[in-house]
């Protein structure tokens, strides 16, 4: 063969390589994406559990644990009765099968319920931890699909991809979702809710019916749910009446159609109440529940609580909840600490907890939605329930953490996704780059995804400085602190200061409270969280301020002169200092 005709058959093999390479990427494209959406949900699921065997108790999940054996053992609605049972359910589902126990008859707070059922009741509490997170981390896996689910709906699978990244990768969705608690169970339920509602553009007649189940879900796993639902009634109405104007079933009269989406509604809503009776029903099927003595009166707006049609024990709970917003609480932010609330708590969290790319794709994708006309139809469905909720979360008096926001990266993830329609291409291929960069800054954070923040606040090493509760310390890091102990600091006399509720002896730290003697007597080694530190002096090591949030006041003053006399040689998991005292 000539060198021409080599060269030409070359050439002719490298123009057929392409088409058959493009022919059997069409051919098998929805494989392709199942096997992409399958990695994504795999590298998730590994960042989940990491995270579920590695930390130590937050401070909620013990109280909530503890009510899931009472629900199981017991059957009785009497802890825990300012969130409603399924959430805790939920969390029943793994506990059950490590066969726990509780000591018959116990009486005590739910805060010491939580201690006993893990650390006092003859549990396993590494085994009754993991089982009670396992099922959480499922129902976050499940969101997950939703995410992609409701994006390819709005602009196809592509679009899905994008919004099921920006999920996976988010370290709040991934640190919430390992935790046995409820604020991502509430939020995807949520999601869940809304995306079922768009769907019932189609088919009303089965969609709206699942959309009342899961609204339901949300209701009965917290009730600050209750603020997206007239969104939810009105987005059915619209629903159902593009659904008969798309079939060409206009009524004469657009108020009998209007009234046929009212209908609709009021039957999904019905649904979500009847949802929100049985989870208390599973618990305890003839509702012994008696009110707590010493709870407020209601007033004003508040009394309407009493005509809501729900069971009692969650109009209690309501009461209880109304008692939490009338406390005073102590918060920080970025430096400051301070009494009350400050309502651009919430934004500010998200802007030092987001990753940078995410946030980007984020606003992208909502000024798309409004922009583009095709899309316009949808926006209402993603980002006015997604404005409602966090309106909601500025005006709650309770400063703790962006896991009240948890709705932000679901909702905002299936916005991100309508980039793809974008015809210019340096828009696509910004927006992977963003991406790209958003499953970067997640990745390098791993295991440590409860105290993340983003590049421009310095990453997780710095979140201490802007943030804290549950954005950085939530009482988590005790086995890394223990493990840390034993390695450079075994036989020394240890000092500490911690906010949560995990039980150090549990894990072997062998250390006193250094706020119960005179600080003259405190040498050796001192262990503090920083939710800790409620002294308003620079951070000793350096810039910023550390401090604390909530309302556990367990440090003092004197924790102040403390760490004015130490020096600090090192952090552990992002959360804990420890300081050597002379």
């Amino acid at each position: 063969m000539t060198t021409d005709g080599l060269r030409q058959s070359l050439d002719t093999s490298n123009e057929k390589e392409p088409v058959a390479f493009r022919g059997w990427v069409r051919r098998n494209q929805r494989w392709l994406f199942a096997c992409v959406v399958i990695a994504l949900l795999t590298q998730m699921a590994i960042a989940m559990f990491t995270t579920a065997v590695e930390q130590s108790p937050t401070i909620d999940e013990p109280v909530y644990v503890g009510t899931a054996v009472v629900y199981l053992e017991e059957h009785s609605l009497r802890y825990n009765p300012e969130h409603p049972p399924l959430g805790k359910l939920i969390i029943a589902t793994g506990v059950a099968f490590t066969d726990p126990k509780i000591a018959p008859g116990f009486a005590g707070h739910e805060w010491e319920l939580g201690k006993h059922v893990v650390y006092e009741a003859g549990n396993h509490p590494d085994r009754l931890m993991l089982f009670a997170r396992l099922p959480v981390i499922l129902l976050t896996l499940l969101f997950g699909l939703v995410v992609f689910a409701f994006a390819s709906d709005l602009v196809g699978r592509v679009g899905g991809l994008v919004a099921l990244t920006l999920f996976t990768f988010s370290p709040d969705v991934i640190a919430h979702g390992s935790l046995a608690t409820l604020d991502v169970p509430v939020a995807g339920f949520l999601l869940t809710s809304v995306w079922l509602v768009w769907r019932a553009r189609l088919r009303p007649a089965l969609y709206l019916p699942l959309a009342g189940l899961a609204l339901g879900a949300a209701t009965a796993t917290k009730v600050l749910s209750l603020v997206a639902a007239p969104v939810l009634v009105l987005l059915a109405v619209l629903s159902v009446w593009h659904a008969r104007r798309a079939r060409g079933l206009d009524l004469k009269s657009p108020a009998l159609l209007i009234g046929r989406g009212v209908l609709a509604a009021a039957g999904m809503a019905l649904i979500a109440l009847a949802v929100v009776w049985a989870s208390y029903l599973v618990v305890d099927p003839r509702l012994h529940w008696e009110t707590p003595s010493g709870m407020q009166p209601l007033h004003g707006m508040r009394t309407l609580v009493e005509w809501l049609p729900f069971p009692r024990p969650l109009r209690d709970g309501m009461r209880f909840q109304f008692e939490l917003e009338d406390h005073v609480w102590h918060n920080f932010l970025f430096g400051r600490h301070y009494t009350g609330s400050l309502w651009y708590y919430g934004p500010a969290a998200l802007l030092v907890k987001t990753p940078l790319g995410a946030m980007a794709v984020w606003l992208a994708g909502a000024a798309v939605l409004l922009s583009v006309r095709q899309l316009r139809p949808a926006a209402p469905y993603v980002l006015i329930p997604t404005a409602v909720l966090m309106a909601t979360a500025m005006v709650i008096v309770r400063d703790n953490g962006v896991r009240y926001l948890a709705f932000a990266p679901m909702f905002l993830a299936v916005a991100a996704a309508t980039v793809v329609v974008v015809r210019r291409q340096w828009v696509k291929v910004a927006a992977v780059v963003l991406v790209a960069f958003a499953a970067v800054s997640s990745l390098m954070t791993f295991p440590y995804y409860l105290p993340y923040s983003n590049e421009a606040f310095g990453g997780a090493e710095n979140t201490h400085r802007y943030l804290l509760d549950s954005n950085v310390d939530w009482g988590q890091d005790l086995r890394r602190l223990a493990n840390r102990l034993k390695q450079d600091y075994a036989g020394e006399r240890t000092w500490l200061v911690y906010q949560g509720s995990g039980l150090p002896s549990y894990y072997g730290i062998d250390a006193a409270n250094p706020l119960t003697v005179p600080a003259d007597q405190v040498h050796g080694v001192l262990a503090v969280s920083d939710s800790a530190v409620l002294s308003a002096f620079d951070d000793p090591l350096g810039g910023g301020g550390t401090g604390g949030g909530g309302q556990v006041a367990g440090a003092t003053g004197d924790l102040g002169t403390l760490l004015a006399g130490s020096t600090p040689v090192e952090r552990v998991g992002h959360s804990m200092t420890i300081y050597r005292r002379p």
